[in-house]
This record gives structure tokens, sequence and C-alpha cells, in this order.
């Protein structure tokens, strides 16, 4: 199936979000038997269903108007990033500073692909943190996957 650009889909619905004060942290198309497009959104105090019920509603008549799919027929789904998600964005690291991270790396560092460390920030292309090993400067194409640690203790 031909889709538009993940760009050009979250172009539009970024006008959205900014008038109803979400973040737009992704958005991503699945292809296959049961076509779908995933918006993920975020706030200051966190998602639920409401939300989403908000935003996919604010959502669905611009998203027609722009047919992603050629006219083909697709799912629309609004959901969270849960509390694991990836950091992407500079506001992703910024918000997590001084937070426990799980990075995970293309190829090992000092024997390691995955440690646990506290982020210091983003520097230009760099991640910079503090781990037992002292303080590491990675450039962000080195790093597969970094988020938050979650301590299921902390949770209850």
């Amino acid at each position: 199936m031909k889709v538009k650009s993940i760009e050009e889909i979250k172009a539009v619905l970024q006008p959205i979000a900014d008038e109803m004060n979400i973040e737009l942290v992704d958005a991503e198309f699945r292809q296959g038997h049961s076509p779908s497009l995933t918006v993920y959104i975020d706030t200051d105090g966190g998602v639920d269903l409401v939300t989403c019920e908000r935003f996919h509603r604010a959502i669905d008549g611009p998203l027609d108007e722009l047919d992603p799919t050629f006219g083909a027929a697709y799912t629309l789904n609004v959901s969270s990033p849960g509390l694991d998600r990836p950091l992407k964005t500079p506001r992703d690291f910024e918000k997590c500073r001084g937070e426990r991270v799980e990075v995970k790396l293309f190829a090992p560092l000092k024997g390691k692909k995955f440690f646990e460390a506290t982020l210091l920030g983003l520097d230009g292309g760099c991640v910079l943190l503090s781990s037992e090993d002292g303080e590491i400067k990675l450039e962000l194409n080195r790093i597969a996957k970094i988020n938050r640690a979650i301590d299921l203790d902390d949770l209850e």
C-alpha cells in the first residue's frame, strides 16, 4: 500500500497538537493485513483515555483531507508513548535530565552493549551520561535505544 510520509502526516497534525497543548511525540504507519496509523501524544500531566479520544476526534477530519493512504482503508490509533518510550527529541532529553536511563548500543563500549546511567543532558549530537565508570559522552548514532529506567517499586 502506498502511503504519504510520516513527515507529511506530522505536518498536518502538529498545528492541531499545538492548539490543544499536546506534544506530538511520534507517528508510525504499520502495513499488513490490518493497516494502521498510530499517533503518539503526551502532555505535561500525562495522557489518559479522554485526552487520546479528544485528539483522535480533532485529527480525524484533517487526516481524511490529507488522505495518507490514497483512499485505502486504515485504522487510526492515538496512544501514549508509554513509560519506557525511547528518548528521541531534545525535549525528551530535557524532560529526563537527572533521571536514570537504560542505554542500548549498536556496538559494545568497554565490553557492554547495555547499561544504566544518569542522563546529564544532550549536547548537539551527543548524549551526556554519568555511570559507575564516570562521565560518558556518546554520539546519538551509536545509541540503538535510550529510555527511562523503570523501577517497578516506584510505580506502587
